[in-house]
């Protein structure tokens, strides 16, 4: 079978759902066949949300339930995806899985990164070889284990003709600079919170998912005290490269921030967490990639309107979607995904050392063959 189809699994760190991309790796260009989004169900949905902000303790058993759950949703997604593509399983080379982070550690004594939702269970209802277990490669070789799209930034969005800057806003907020000189080194870092805190606030304040558009922000007014006050911690100062989590910035985070600080209007936090993310991200460009020309947004934060206007606000350069590339940005962690499994497929490296802090480039992730 000469097919160079790949699948692209990606359950990021807002904790929504599955996204799950075909792509053709065959052209020098990535051509995108189809995409399918499954949400998750609100136990599922729960339960990663304790476990990933240790707001309840995880017991083996749960664990391991949590695990082959999570491997049968991801499954069952793949073969969605396939009949809506109307594409058979073997012309499918690999399936390339992320996973759900439960936690990201690189820090620690003993430095680990922990993404569940078993390729063994995906591999097996699927037919289809499946690469699963990326970050951890990198941690062993010295690296943060994340971010590891740069590689990938680089494949697909580099430009000789102009400095390119690729801003991935999930959960978590990170960038990748791409300099159009080849000499100039390539970089890429987690800033900080991208939707997490925003997500969580709406979630407990009104009860949804995530604020549509920024509108609820948007009602509110940014408290310079208190924005000052979240802008204090340690991680946006602590030098590159470095990565981050919900485990970090969760609710806890949060309450504590929130202790001495006068009774705001929950509106009012909640704009103010969304010129938190602006500004961190934001902060992060101006000191580390001045020279950009053009950034380019992808991940679910492009769809908040106010986040994104008060990005622009605080840079002077164009900020415009992914779209403009030829990749739509909510596939953009899909389909990067589907590349590091042709990555490792193909026996060559997916991390960037200069990124992630690596010691060298590694071959990525483990896999479970069909």
């Amino acid at each position: 079978m000469q097919s160079h189809y790949y699948i692209g699994l990606m359950s990021g760190t807002s904790l929504d759902g599955i996204d799950a991309g075909l792509y053709d790796f065959s052209e020098q260009h990535t051509k995108a066949i189809s995409f399918y989004y499954q949400a998750y169900p609100e136990e599922i949905k729960h339960k990663i949300r304790q476990f990933s902000q240790a707001t309840a303790p995880l017991s083996i058993a749960e664990f391991g339930s949590l695990d082959t759950q999570l491997g049968e949703f991801y499954a069952q997604a793949c073969l969605n995806l396939l009949a809506q593509a109307k594409i058979p399983s073997n012309h499918i080379r690999a399936i390339g899985s992320h996973g759900q982070t439960l936690y990201h550690s690189p820090n620690s004594t003993h430095p680990f990164s922990l993404q569940i939702g078993d390729p063994n269970i995906i591999c097996q209802r699927t037919g289809i070889t499946t690469i699963a277990d990326f970050r951890r490669k990198d941690i062993a070789a010295g690296g943060q284990g994340a971010p590891l799209v740069p590689a990938f930034h680089r494949a697909l969005f580099a430009n000789p003709q102009q400095n390119n800057l690729i801003i991935n806003i999930g959960g978590i907020a990170n960038i990748t600079y791409l300099p159009k000189d080849p000499i100039q080194t390539i970089f890429g870092f987690d800033t900080g919170p991208g939707n997490t805190l925003m997500n969580s606030w709406i979630m407990q304040h009104q009860q949804k998912n995530y604020d549509n558009n920024g509108d609820w922000a948007a009602s509110g007014a940014v408290q310079k005290t208190l924005l000052a006050q979240f802008k204090k911690d340690a991680y946006f100062s602590q030098a590159t490269p470095k990565s981050t989590g919900t485990e970090y910035f969760s609710d806890s985070w949060l309450k504590q921030n929130l202790s001495n600080q006068p009774d705001y209007s929950a509106e009012d936090v909640q704009r103010t967490l969304c010129q938190l993310t602006a500004e961190t991200i934001a902060d992060a460009i101006l000191k580390t990639a001045p020279e950009t020309d053009t950034a380019y947004i992808c991940g679910g934060g492009v769809h908040n309107k106010l986040l994104i206007k008060s990005l622009s606000e605080q840079l002077d350069f164009p900020v415009l979607s992914t779209e403009a590339l030829g990749v739509h940005p909510d596939q953009v962690e899909a389909m990067a995904f589907a590349w590091l499994a042709k990555q490792t497929f193909n026996g060559l490296t997916g991390n960037l050392p200069e990124a992630t802090g690596a010691n060298s480039p590694v071959i990525l992730g483990a896999i479970y063959q069909a």
